[in-house]
């Protein structure tokens, strides 16, 4: 049997070892892809976090992924891929992908039980990993395969809530938290001919976040007025601001940033959730949304306007799968600035 390489959450040892484990077959709708790049997303603490009693087996970390089809299932011919196809690809399987609950979301299907890479099934930090091909698109011929992988969590969450932030062009952006969610939102937005305000707590990241087109930043820790400068400049608040933090402090600082009933979108996941105020909202203070990765369905229009646009993301290259412990331990300790990725 042949064996490959991968990245594993050791639940008994509490730490990210390297395994030698067998390459997949493919199975009903899926294909197997050659990992051309893999990169870490902060939900992947998530997973790291599930407790051994909830998951007691070892599991490939990684649910951003790209490559190249190296082998389909017979049930997956005949539909757009071919081998040797470069392609992006989403990271939920098991899923019908046409139900009621998969139009919503297709961590909600209602006729089999989805997984998630990463989490509950294999991801992608190894030398091949499966897909099914319903949650992949074969990449623009701009967009290198080798540095994609942001795109298909970080790149097309992002893309799909600033496009629902229901702004026109010239309006303002506050973006809360401008690490590799927030600058693909600042690209995007830039893009859409969108006014950015950048906020957060690292010099460097906000610096990175400026070279990529936000038109103003704030170090909220470092600057006591930031809140009044932002009510200044927007005159009155912004009429949409979007936490793509997970801390509970970038939530309590976003409603007062809103511009009277302008919306306030959920993106970044505290661990024990967020608290808005009812009155504020029945009042109609501010309207709260949320969006994420989304369904396959949407992906095609997020991938086409990066392609059009240009939209590349800043990345932090990385050569092995063996670096992925020390990638863990870096965005534990919170020094990363950029995406994380494993170019293969």
């Amino acid at each position: 049997m042949s064996t490959m390489k991968a990245a594993q959450w050791d639940p008994t040892l509490q730490k990210v070892v390297i395994n030698q484990i067998p390459i997949p077959e493919p199975k009903e709708n899926e294909f197997l892809v050659k990992i051309a790049s893999a990169s870490l997303c902060l939900s992947d603490l998530m997973s790291i976090a599930i407790p051994k009693a909830d998951r007691d087996y070892a599991v490939t970390l990684g649910h951003e992924g790209a490559g190249y089809v190296n082998k389909l299932h017979p049930s997956a011919e005949g539909k757009g891929f071919k081998v040797g196809d470069a392609v992006g690809f989403l990271y939920i399987i098991g899923c019908c992908f046409e139900c009621r609950g998969c139009m919503v979301h297709n961590n909600h299907c209602l006729t089999q039980d989805s997984r998630v890479q990463g989490f509950t099934a294999d991801g992608f930090f190894a030398e091949y990993a499966l897909v099914d091909w319903h949650s992949a698109i074969v990449l623009p011929s701009n967009l290198d395969v080798k540095t994609a992988s942001p795109l298909f969590c970080a790149g097309v969450t992002a893309y799909h809530c600033v496009d629902s932030c229901e702004l026109n062009p010239g309006d303002w952006l506050v973006i809360i938290g401008c690490g590799g969610l927030g600058q693909f939102a600042t690209q995007y937005a830039k893009a859409m001919g969108f006014k950015i305000i950048g906020i957060d707590i690292n010099d460097e990241i906000l610096a990175n976040v400026k070279s990529q087109g936000a038109d103003v930043v704030f170090n909220s820790r470092t600057n006591k007025t930031y809140a009044k400068e932002i009510l200044e400049l927007t005159q009155g608040g912004a009429p949409a601001v979007a936490v793509f933090s997970n801390a509970n402090a970038a939530y309590k600082s976003a409603p007062p940033l809103v511009r009277l009933g302008g919306i306030l979108m959920v993106v970044g996941l505290p661990h024990d959730g967020v608290t808005f105020d009812a009155l504020d909202i029945a009042r109609g203070t501010y309207r709260v949304k949320g969006d994420s990765t989304g369904i396959p369905q949407r992906m095609p229009k997020a991938i086409a306007f990066t392609a059009k646009h240009n939209i590349q993301p800043e990345v932090e290259i990385r050569t092995s799968l063996d670096e992925v412990p020390d990638m863990v331990a870096t965005m534990q300790a919170g020094k990363n600035t950029k995406r994380m990725v494993v170019s293969l």
